[in-house]
């Protein structure tokens, strides 16, 4: 009804392309719904109130914009039209988020995504959208990001490129956002925004000439690859390398193996084809009391910081892999990858391997629990070949930054292949 005259500014909230033409539009959907007698067509009125509450929004007009959006959503739930009211709460949601109302805003969102979830899971992806549009502005980017992304993989699967096109943008932001919270330094956006495409361009390149799918993938596709490979890994500060008996306290394991289980059942979210959930506590103790940035200095060379970062990662359904590509910047320049669980049928004819692409060929790491592998993501492609059928892996991944370095950019590294 008032689509056309709204669109999303650089923080992604809905603003007015034309403000007098919205303002115009809103007075007449108001007179239209004035006009309608008291309970003679409340489907109509419900849809007009919608419409004036998200106008008003939009123009800033908040007070105003709670009233309407409050009577249609009275109308959806007196009618009986659950999705109605499910669609209605986003936007009363938004109203709140907009006049500064986080807190019942969130309850809003919740019961919206509940709502979703229980009986009309067309709409959860619209749910999952405004959910993490709210949570990333209070700055909980990464279940923010988790509901982004899901959203995302749900709207991909609709096929709508409009839909999938918001999703993205929005999924851009938040990484954009965690790249900066992790940076040492304050980075202007727009760096920040150079250094995200440079490692997004890279990544679809490999991932347009290789796969990490299928072995057979890589012997048709690399000697098309050397080159560029041998560019881009000459700036590494770690190589690749497979660290095996680092005798790590049995306790510490089972604690961070446990709670990677109970993380990624509770809040684990798809992300390129793998399940990833935040560390927490177990993780953060595993790192300080085996002292992680020893094992990367003592393996590697490079002194670095404890981890600032860490992610779990798994592979439970067959097939599931991860295909090649290059980290962001934010995640550090040293990697380490800790292998929690790895089960495989002694009858498997293939093993789920972290692999690596280096100027010499592929380097697979087969990693038994307690395994690590250390490398530099931002520059090194890597990926995780297929699950077989009945394996299952866990895996945790810390990002590190070197001590006494200048912050990396891209503007010595190499531009991505034509």
């Amino acid at each position: 009804m008032l689509q056309h005259l709204i669109t999303q500014d650089e923080d992604l909230r809905m603003v007015p392309i034309d403000r007098d033409q919205l303002t115009n539009a809103v007075a007449g959907t108001s007179a239209e719904l004035r006009a309608i007698p008291e309970g003679t067509d409340d489907a109509k009125a419900r849809v007009l109130a919608r419409w004036t509450g998200i106008g008003l929004m939009t123009l800033g007009d908040h007070a105003d914009a709670l009233v309407f959006l409050r009577r249609a959503l009275d109308l959806a739930t007196a009618s009986g039209n659950t999705r109605a009211v499910i669609v209605t709460e986003l936007n009363l949601a938004d109203a709140y988020r907009y006049a500064g109302e986080a807190e019942t805003a969130d309850v809003l969102y919740r019961k919206a995504l509940d709502g979703a979830r229980g009986r009309h899971p067309e709409l959860v992806d619209s749910a999952l959208q405004h959910l993490g549009k709210h949570l990333m502005e209070l700055g909980s980017l990464t279940p923010a990001r988790a509901h982004l992304q899901e959203a995302l993989r749900l709207r991909t699967a609709k096929g709508d490129a409009g839909l999938i096109e918001s999703t993205q943008a929005a999924v851009d932001r938040v990484e954009l956002l965690i790249s900066h919270a992790s940076a040492d330094t304050p980075a202007s956006a727009d760096g920040a925004a150079e250094a995200a495409q440079w490692s997004r361009r890279w990544t679809a390149w490999l991932q347009s000439r290789t796969t990490a799918r299928t072995s057979a993938r890589w012997e048709e596709g690399f000697p098309a690859l050397r080159d560029a490979v041998r560019d881009l890994t000459a700036h590494e500060r770690v190589r690749p390398r497979h660290l095996r008996d680092q005798s790590f306290p049995v306790e510490l394991l089972a604690g961070i193996a446990d709670e990677a289980k109970k993380a990624l059942a509770a809040d684990g979210y798809l992300h390129n084809g793998k399940w990833n959930a935040a560390v927490g506590e177990a993780a953060n103790r595993f790192a300080g009391e085996v002292d992680l940035a020893d094992v990367v200095a003592r393996s590697t060379g490079l002194e670095v910081e404890q981890p600032h970062n860490g992610v779990y990662i798994a592979y439970l359904e067959e097939g599931q892999f991860l295909d090649f590509h290059v980290d962001e910047f934010g995640f550090g320049e040293a990697n380490l990858i800790l292998c929690l669980k790895h089960e495989r049928l002694a009858a498997a004819p293939t093993v789920s391997c972290t692999v690596f692409i280096d100027a010499e060929g592929y380097l697979e790491c087969d990693l038994a629990p307690g395994d690590c592998v250390v490398f530099d993501g931002a520059l090194t492609p890597h990926g995780r070949t297929p699950l077989g059928a009945g394996g299952s892996d866990i895996l945790v991944s810390f990002g590190f930054r070197a001590r006494d370095r200048a912050p990396r950019t891209v503007a010595h590294l190499p531009p991505v292949p034509l």
